[in-house]
């Protein structure tokens, strides 16, 4: 993937320091678990995640998030975290349940109690790294969000599922 992005030095970067953050080279993964990668760039903002998951009756159950973010100068490095991780637990809960079923045009749920998100109990390990960088500083508040669905697609590959195509993912399903 590195080639692919000779020309593209900050995205080749955040995905080096992702990688680096999950020692992907030497992981050790337990037996059905597999890892997928993402690189994104978002309101002039790098990020690179890698997952690693398991699969379950009900579908994928990510164990942890690995994530590289460039956003520029860091002006505030707890903040830019905390954006990276509930952008990480936002795009986990919609792609695996953010279904909003409709019938005859009309949307189905009819309030937030009848609309699935994800769980406290469900949020995955997270780990941040922020590249250092001397660019401008850029958007934070929703590049954590895109790179979650084909990181976990990608892993879903790896372990010889459907490669979702559809969200919320379904296990099996396909377009």
């Amino acid at each position: 993937r590195l080639e692919l992005m000779s020309k593209k030095p900050r995205h080749a970067g955040v995905l080096r320091a992702v990688a680096e953050l999950a020692d992907w080279k030497n992981a050790k993964l337990e037996p059905g678990r597999a890892r997928g990668v993402a690189v994104v760039e978002s309101f002039n903002t790098f990020v690179a995640q890698i997952v690693e998951l398991s699969m379950e009756a009900e579908g994928p159950k990510v164990h942890k998030v690995w994530c590289a973010v460039d956003c520029g100068v860091a002006v505030n490095p707890d903040i830019i975290r905390a954006q990276m991780e509930g952008g990480i637990g936002f795009g986990l809960g919609h792609i695996l349940y953010a279904d909003v079923p409709m019938e005859d045009g009309r949307v189905v749920p009819g309030n937030f109690d009848a609309y699935r998100s994800l769980r406290i109990n469900e949020m995955p390990a997270i780990e941040v790294t922020i590249v250092k960088s001397s660019e401008k500083p850029s958007g934070i508040g929703e590049p954590g969000v895109p790179p979650i669905g084909p990181a976990v697609a990608n892993a879903m590959a790896k372990l010889g599922q459907v490669r979702p195509r559809q969200l919320p993912i379904v296990p099996g399903a396909s377009a």
